[in-house]
C-alpha cells in the first residue's frame, strides 16, 4: 500500500487550493460501487457506474475485474493498467453514512 509524506495541493477553477488525499484502503462493492478510505481517515463511497461504459473501464464491465480494484501510489488501480484520480474519488465521492445520496 502506497503512501505519501506529504498532501499534495492543486487549485480548483476559482483558484480556492485544495489538499489531493491519497486512497489508502479500497472495497469494491456490487453496482460498481467502490468503499474508500483516504489518508486523513475519511470513509467514503464513489459510484463508478456512470464510468462503466467509457474507455478504459468498460473492460471492467461484465466481468470479476472491477472486484480485482486495490490501492497503488495512493489511487484505486486494476489489472490491465486501468486507474482513477485520487482527486476524482475524492471530489465525486459522499461520505460514507451518506449513501442514500449517491443516485
Amino acid at each position: 500500500m502506497a503512501r505519501s509524506l506529504f498532501a499534495l495541493h492543486r487549485c480548483n477553477e476559482v483558484g480556492i487550493m485544495n489538499i489531493l488525499l491519497d486512497v489508502v484502503k479500497v472495497k469494491a462493492k456490487a453496482d460498481y460501487i467502490l468503499e474508500l478510505e483516504f489518508e486523513n481517515g475519511e470513509r467514503r463511497v464513489f459510484d463508478m457506474s456512470r464510468y462503466m461504459d467509457k474507455k478504459p473501464f468498460n473492460r471492467l464491465k461484465d466481468s470479476s475485474a472491477f472486484f480485482g480494484a486495490h490501492v497503488d501510489y495512493g489511487t484505486v488501480v486494476w489489472p490491465g493498467n486501468i486507474d482513477i484520480a485520487p482527486e476524482t474519488l475524492y471530489d465525486d465521492s459522499v461520505p460514507l453514512g451518506s449513501v442514500d445520496n449517491l443516485r
